[in-house]
């Protein structure tokens, strides 16, 4: 945990932290707002990945590869989450994440999902041609918050190991329709308007698709 704000031991590492944190929390309510008003007539599902208790992967997970008329009860058990998370995952038509950076990359209960739902046979299948996702037809819109401006092609922007990877793993699973709303540079003097420009592209994009799951750290 970084010293309380102001502190003298606070260090320039603590501040960026703090920030960033702060911006994602204020990106949170901001996405709250506007998913709780673009939504107030509309079925959807809300999934707190932080209060979700994820399974861990453990060898447990080769039961994905048996035949579900094979399973123990314990086997099936182990996957109960794995498959309730997977179907509201296939009934979603627009799915929507928040997802702060933390460590250039994604924060761990989002990855917990990712863990849970990637899942053969489910998800994704092998065919001629390779893998091949099975989510097929779905908007996703993924909101983030960053300390810095991670731009392609800069130097910085080597070290976005978040938004590549979300990219490559939901698109694995076929989920190639995906919008990410950055709100950047969150440690400076451009961060409350970030923070407003990243507001205005959440309740355009959610206006525009009919959202069925949000899930949020």
């Amino acid at each position: 945990m970084s010293p309380v704000a102001g502190g003298s031991n606070e260090t320039a590492s603590d501040r960026f932290q703090r920030a960033e944190h702060i911006g994602y929390a204020e990106i949170d309510r901001q996405v709250r707002r506007r998913m709780e008003k673009e939504l107030s007539n509309r079925r959807s599902e809300h999934r707190d990945l932080a209060a979700t208790a994820f399974p861990l992967i453990t060898d447990d997970w080769g039961a994905t590869f048996l035949d579900e008329s094979k399973l123990t009860p314990d086997q099936h058990s182990y996957l109960a989450t794995s498959d309730q998370l997977i179907e509201e995952l296939q009934s979603a038509d627009t799915v929507v994440i928040g997802a702060p950076m933390y460590n250039f990359s994604i924060p761990a209960p989002l990855k917990a999902w990712i863990d849970q739902v990637v899942r053969m046979g489910k998800t994704f299948g092998y065919g001629a041609n390779g893998p091949q996702g099975l989510l097929g037809r779905k908007n996703v819109v993924v909101v983030t918050s960053r300390g810095g401006a991670y731009e392609k092609g800069s130097a910085r922007g080597a070290f976005d190991f978040q938004e590549p990877y979300l990219q490559h793993i939901l698109g694995f699973i076929g989920l190639t329709d995906i919008t990410f709303i950055h709100a950047e540079n969150q440690t400076g003097g451009q961060a409350l308007a970030s923070l407003a420009a990243a507001g205005e592209r959440i309740e355009e994009s959610l206006h525009s698709k009919a959202v069925s799951q949000w899930l949020y750290n």
